[in-house]
């Protein structure tokens, strides 16, 4: 499914339905439709509806959003063999543990604040009425060790808009890993029709900024002191690209 910004499924009960996978993430059909009090033929009906639509899919049980899932790309990175692929709803505390450890040194606040929502919703992937969000993760032996994620706001004047954030491990660093992350979110950001995507990074974070300058981005401001860590202000730098 792609982000479209329409959610309309020509039946309440259907509506329903996926509201509640959506904020759910993941959840058992007989767990939602006892939830829901819909009678069991009747849900079946919708649920086939959803599914043959492309907007929910049945994984190991349980349903879920079904954004459409890209290809796995396998690389071997400096002598690991690594996996990018889309974010499932399983990988939710190794992504969030992942980005907490990037974030610990204070250098990446917009990262550390996408951990705290994830981590408090206990939901990976969103797409309704007012936000969308899609993860990708690179993984070495099924575990996260970097990650690119879009947050797309779905109001209309910033519809064409998608902030990302992007990080990987430290011991995984220099591999050519966050390239390819970030090589996959600007293409999934283009394929999907945005216009720009943008990043904020605490001006103490120079190779954040110089790995995304390398990448064709561009300053398009500085706000002073807009941070402060450890006690000290520091400047946000404000980086774009245009697709």
């Amino acid at each position: 499914m792609e982000l479209t910004g329409e959610f309309e499924f020509g039946h309440e009960d259907r509506s329903r339905i996926y509201d509640h996978v959506e904020r759910h993430g993941s959840i058992d059909p007989k767990r939602l439709r006892k939830a829901l009090d819909i009678d069991p033929r009747g849900f079946g009906h919708h649920v086939a509806i959803l599914k043959r639509d492309g907007v929910v899919e049945e994984v190991d049980g349980e349903l879920r959003i079904a954004f459409e899932d890209a290809d796995e790309e396998e690389f071997r990175a400096d002598g690991v063999d690594c996996t990018i692929r889309q974010a499932r709803q399983e990988d939710l505390t190794g992504l969030v543990g992942a980005i907490r450890d990037v974030a610990e040194e204070g250098t990446y606040i917009e990262a550390e604040t996408v951990a705290d929502v994830i981590d408090h919703e206990e939901v990976l992937l969103r797409h309704n009425e007012l936000e969308s969000r899609i993860f990708f993760v690179a993984t070495v032996n099924d575990d996260v060790v970097g990650w690119v994620h879009l947050d797309v706001p779905e109001v209309g004047k910033l519809a064409h808009t998608a902030e990302l954030t992007v990080g990987v491990l430290d011991e995984y660093r220099g591999r050519g890993i966050g390239n390819r992350l970030l090589d996959r979110g600007v293409d999934w950001a283009d394929e999907n029709g945005y216009e720009k995507i943008y990043n904020s990074i605490p001006a103490t974070n120079q190779t954040a900024v110089d790995f995304l300058e390398s990448n064709e981005w561009e300053t398009e401001a500085v706000r002073e002191d807009h941070y402060k860590v450890d006690g000290r202000y520091v400047d946000e730098v404000m980086l774009a690209r245009r697709l």
